[in-house]
């Protein structure tokens, strides 16, 4: 069996997760084969840039057949990222390189102890006349490591990591002599931001954590092994958040040269005293797993942020096991705005899955003396009286901005570790289809006639412009209202698209400036109503709220709320599986690729056409009485 990385993660997570996978005690020595470790750290890492991909608030977190696809689709990409680590590294480490999943003689470590073998295989393994250079990859960006930044009071941000061009690798100014850190923010500041590293769930620490514990493999090897004193660094290698790819490509592979401002497409960090300083805590959870793997108890445990609820890496026996009495809807967690919690008759704050461990389940569970917020009060009240709130004089208000005609409009992007085209950069929205509904005046919308769409026929040619051509043909910037569902999302696509094509920057920068979102009107947008004449606590709260919202406003959640409408007999059904079929064209069969190339358009369309509908009811709903 051997402990892994992953399995080092997963079974040192809470003290019943190691038992509820059965683990056999008699196996904790035995072997893995290379093919088991490298499906097991490439489904590790598939989950990370899914995690990065997919902000969907419709994604499922079952981690069953459907992500099994998503993880298929996305695999060239992770493995290109590998093959391209593995170039950049021989370009500025020199020396000796290991790498990419094919070599046969990949470096792996390992060591038994207390009757445990611990195993680890290296991404890449550089030697050098400096000594071992140990590099991770992630397919994540640097943008996470760079905006580690403080201040001065009133002065500008500055990071605590400095990049050094020359080696292309982020170090710790902390660790680079005399570097004059008070200068730019104080002492404290600085370790302040340096301690995310040191929080393994966090979006930065969760990658430190992992480089930590291949230390602790690699470094158990040499310590029962090696007598000499090597020196080895330890680092992660990620997309540059800064890299834009200038289009390039030979004989159909794109060419990941260094930008024109030298960028390479990857970055390293030097993690080598930060994974040092990590040494303590792990061998602390090395204590804990033994504990957990020779004392198997499955009994329940309180919930906690190991469980990793609502995210790629979510425990699989949370909604199945520990978790599975949180209601489905209207769970005390779903009060809106509430990462603050509640506090108590005695101060205390309870927040987040601890309000679950206490049995307080269900919004109605929570006292009301706990509350404090108008929106929880209006929650409350919908599911306890089965009340629908509206403010029909803001919805009216709102309603009074739009110009007319309105753009109804919807993007489906491709955000792809490895930027395809000209002008992207890494995990960049690259659009592939968009609907458009032109509504001409109030009401008048015909879902078939007055209807547009493109989409992409390949997903390896560059057919951006054609849908910028078609974007700017039938959006007039001079006049009318861009109207969508999170406009914040289509603004920043058509100001990308500006910039790529500068020929039509103009006329989409018009567009631009004409953004309205949909959920200004169902939920509310503050400074908008405040500019509006409303005091700024009714400008705070939402223009409507009805049960089935369960705390959410997206459009799968009120759409049903406003209409029949339904997208659960469409082919597509989300943005996720958009994304999915679209990177899969190249393996469709002719008919395949036909039938899912309207179930694209099908879901697109659908799209806009839930805003047209959620749009006119929000009309009717404030020329009639509410009935409940």
């Amino acid at each position: 069996m051997a402990i892994t990385k992953t399995d080092f993660i997963n079974y040192s997570r809470c003290p019943r997760y190691a038992a509820l996978e059965e683990i056999k005690k008699e196996k904790l020595d035995a072997d893995i084969s290379y093919k088991e470790y490298k499906d097991q750290e490439l489904e590790d890492n598939l989950k990370e840039m899914l995690g990065t991909i997919y902000e969907d608030e419709t994604f499922e977190h079952d981690l069953t057949k459907k992500i099994n696809k998503q993880m298929e689709a996305l695999m060239p990409f992770y493995k290109q990222v590998e093959i391209e680590t593995g170039k950049i590294t021989q370009k500025y480490f020199k020396g000796t390189s290991i790498y990419a999943e094919a070599t046969k003689n990949q470096e792996c470590f390992e060591f038994n102890q207390n009757g445990i073998k611990f195993l680890c295989y290296v991404d890449i393994y550089n030697e050098n006349a400096k000594g071992i250079n140990i590099i991770e990859v992630k397919a994540t960006t640097s943008n996470k490591y760079a905006s580690l930044m403080s201040n001065h009071r009133k002065s500008d941000k500055y990071p605590i990591f400095y990049f050094n061009k020359d080696t292309n690798t982020y170090i710790l100014k902390d660790e680079i002599e005399g570097y004059p850190i008070e200068e730019e923010m104080p002492i404290e500041n600085y370790q302040k931001q340096k301690d995310k590293l040191f929080d393994k769930y966090s979006d930065v620490g969760k990658y430190v954590y992992d480089l930590a514990i291949q230390r602790y493999f690699i470094e158990g090897e040499y310590k029962c092994s090696h007598n000499d004193s090597t020196c080895i660094h330890y680092y992660l290698a990620v997309l540059n958040h800064n890299y834009v790819f200038d289009g390039k490509y030979v004989d159909g592979v794109a060419c990941y040269d260094a930008d024109k401002d030298g960028n390479e497409l990857i970055v390293f960090i030097d993690l080598t005293k930060v994974t040092e300083d990590y040494q303590v805590i792990i061998r602390q959870d090395e204590k804990t797993l033994e504990k957990y793997l020779f004392n198997l108890d499955a009994a329940p445990c309180p919930l906690g942020i190991y469980c990793e609820r609502k995210k790629m890496k979510e425990c699989p026996y949370l909604s199945t096991v520990c978790g599975k009495d949180i209601p489905a809807k209207n769970s005390s967690l779903n009060y809106l705005n509430n990462g603050f919690g509640f506090k108590n008759e005695n101060g205390e704050t309870i927040k987040g899955l601890e309000l679950i461990n206490q049995g307080y389940l269900n919004m109605l569970d929570i006292p009301e003396s706990w509350i404090k917020n108008k929106k929880h009060f209006i929650q409350r009240d919908a599911v306890a009286f089965n009340k629908v709130y509206i403010d029909k004089e803001k919805i009216k208000a709102g309603l009074k901005e739009l110009k007319y005609p309105i753009y109804h409009l919807d993007f489906e992007t491709m955000p792809c570790p490895l930027p395809r085209f000209r002008g992207e950069k890494p995990y960049m929205q690259s659009p592939f289809e968009f609907s458009l509904h032109i509504e001409e005046e109030p009401g008048k919308c015909d879902k078939q006639k007055d209807n547009y769409i493109f989409l992409a026929k390949t997903n390896t040619l560059d057919e951006r412009e054609e849908l910028v051509k078609m974007l700017v043909k039938y959006i007039d910037g001079d006049k009318g209202t861009l109207f969508a569902q999170n406009v914040a999302f289509e603004k920043g696509r058509i100001k990308e698209l500006a910039q790529i094509f500068p020929k039509y920057k103009e006329k989409l920068m018009k567009i631009y400036d004409r953004g309205f979102d949909l959920m200004w009107l169902v939920n509310t947008k503050s400074d908008f109503y405040e500019n509006l004449g409303f005091d700024k606590e009714r400008s705070s709260l939402p223009n409507y709220y009805h049960k089935d919202l369960s705390g959410s406003y997206s459009i799968k959640k009120t759409l049903p709320v406003f209409s029949d409408l339904s997208y659960a007999n469409l082919e597509v059904k989300n943005g996720t599986e958009a994304i999915v079929a679209y990177a899969n064209y190249n393996k469709m069969t002719k008919e395949e690729y036909n039938l899912m190339y309207q179930a694209l358009i099908d879901y697109c369309q659908q799209d806009t056409w839930a805003m047209v509908v959620i749009l006119e009811a929000l009309r009717k709903l404030c020329q009639e009485d509410v009935k409940v």
